[in-house]
């Protein structure tokens, strides 16, 4: 079987085993691992390192296009071999590490990582691992469920290992557009002014001669962990699908709207889902990553066409897909993922984004990345490639996490990812607010009065007025700024505790209580 899947006889004298192939690999090395989003990491190879590292100790640096799926963050930071990691992560195992300053972890927009190894501002990567369901006649590798940063991967390393996933259907060969930019400075712009439209290769071209080790497998993708849409995902939906419902009647926006993204995860995939009940039609995306809702919307006859850099499903929609590969392919293309979220070709089309929010605060500033300001999470992903140059940046969240006792709208963020100067709408399931056009007072306004949680809405309130009475273009009031998360870190809940009353029992504060009590 596999020989039908490496097309240049040449280079079937160089399949080996995972440990190998992973014998390539040497400490202090840089490493560029396929995989983007829990799709089409390398499998493998990754683990035979894990194994050698356990009698043979050493440290890499590990780029990857997103997450790995697999467990394979985990299995790599238990054994130590991660010394610095980027440019996004969500093991939970490796999270830990980072924020223990065991491993450098380098956050970074996740478009701009290959330029980054272009122009020579990070290390060059030494050797390339790339999930393949085929290698062509003269060499090219034909990527899986994700292109990510892997072109850029096999095109700079000196010694590239080429996994052939044989649970990959040989019917993914077309599927990908592989176009690069060139280096600076004499860039030619990207021809990319349609969202279905091809402007590259099918495969990912390289000197067959640093194809240095060739590796059969047999493994799926990691499912997607998104859950379903629940009743406060639904509202967010709701929302947001009305204030599109208006931007079209206003002339703003086409039936058709404009290109949509959403990021990775729960939340903006069950806004996603939301748009199957709506009066939209012949809808395209353009994103980052393809999930179920993608494949909802194109079965609903709601979606034409979708380009991302990656397919990130759950286990019966991922298996539903691969098996009919040949229905969906004329319909979805995968690409490099600094085209995916290049700037120049995202202010050309004009997408509608729309990316979660870990907290914000009532000028509209985003944390998607630090909890507490401190504890890395993921990292900032696309979100800021995207919202920086959409038509339209929406960011969604729920307005309370772990059952009330957090507001996902504070005072200040202690952390910044997404500047307010990037963020258009904010919605969470009370409410949706338009800060388009508003200077930061009412702004706050429009966030307090329809996004914040009642239980909070009193309190952040009178916060922004005592503020505004203290004065500034964005008034604050610096000595409790960050009280809600001084709370929290301290009883566990942002909520004020209650007081005593002198005639009855203990009720609790009205939440227009100073935000330091």
């Amino acid at each position: 079987m596999y020989r039908d899947r490496i097309r240049l006889a040449s280079l079937q004298d160089k399949i080996m085993s995972a440990e190998d192939a992973a014998a390539l690999i040497q400490d202090g090395m840089t490493v560029g691992m396929s995989g983007f989003t829990r799709a089409g990491d390398a499998k493998a190879v990754p683990l035979a390192l894990a194994k050698r590292a356990e009698t043979d100790p050493l440290q890499i640096t590990l780029i990857t296009g997103a997450s790995l799926g697999n467990d394979t963050d985990k299995i790599l930071a238990e054994r130590h071999v991660l010394a610095r990691r980027l440019p996004f992560q969500s093991d939970a195992t490796l999270r830990r590490k980072i924020n223990d300053g065991e491993v450098m972890f380098i956050d970074q927009h996740l478009g701009e990582t290959a330029e980054l190894l272009r122009g020579g501002q990070i290390a060059p990567v030494d050797v390339a691992v790339i999930e393949a369901c085929a290698i062509t006649e003269t060499g090219g590798i034909v990527p899986t469920t994700s292109v990510g940063n892997s072109a850029t991967f096999a095109m700079q390393a000196r010694k590239i290992i080429v996994e052939i996933n044989l649970n990959m259907p040989a019917a993914l060969e077309g599927l990908h557009d592989v176009v690069l930019p060139a280096s600076r400075p004499h860039r030619q712009p990207i021809p990319l002014t349609e969202v279905e439209q091809r402007i590259g290769l099918t495969y990912i071209p390289v000197d067959p001669a640093r194809i240095a080790a060739i590796v059969i497998t047999q493994h799926d993708d990691s499912p997607s962990n998104a859950a379903a849409p629940d009743d406060e995902t639904r509202r967010i939906a709701g929302h947001l699908i009305g204030l599109l419902e208006n931007e079209v009647k206003a002339g703003r926006l086409p039936p058709s709207l404009l290109p949509l993204q959403a990021g990775i995860g729960t939340i903006a995939n069950a806004v996603l889902h939301g748009l199957a009940d709506s009066p939209f039609h012949d809808l395209t995306m353009y994103s980052e990553v393809l999930q179920d809702s993608t494949i909802a919307l194109l079965d609903a006859g709601k979606l034409r066409f979708a380009s991302a850099s990656s397919m990130t499903l759950s286990a019966p929609v991922y298996e539903h897909v691969l098996n009919n590969i040949e229905h969906y392919k004329s319909r979805l293309v995968l690409r490099p993922q600094e085209i995916s979220n290049h700037p120049e070709v995202l202010r050309r089309l004009g997408p509608i984004t729309i990316n979660t929010a870990l907290e914000c605060d009532i000028y509209g500033n985003v944390n998607s990345t630090h909890v507490g300001g401190t504890h890395m999470m993921n990292g900032i992903g696309g979100s800021g490639d995207f919202a920086r140059n959409a038509h339209l940046s929406v960011f969604v969240t729920k307005s309370v996490a772990k059952g009330g006792k957090i507001s996902s709208i504070v005072p200040m963020v202690p952390h910044v990812d997404n500047a307010e100067h990037d963020v258009d709408i904010l919605v969470t399931e009370h409410g949706l607010a338009d800060l388009r056009g508003l200077a930061p007072r009412e702004r706050a306004r429009a966030i307090i009065d329809n996004c914040v949680d009642p239980a909070y809405r009193g309190m952040l309130q009178d916060y922004f007025e005592r503020a505004c009475a203290r004065g500034g273009q964005t008034p604050h009031l610096l000595e409790e700024a960050f009280a809600m998360h001084l709370r929290y870190r301290d009883t566990g809940t942002m909520l004020p505790a209650p007081v005593a009353m002198p005639t009855r029992a203990a009720a609790p504060v009205t939440t227009a209580e100073p935000l330091a009590a």
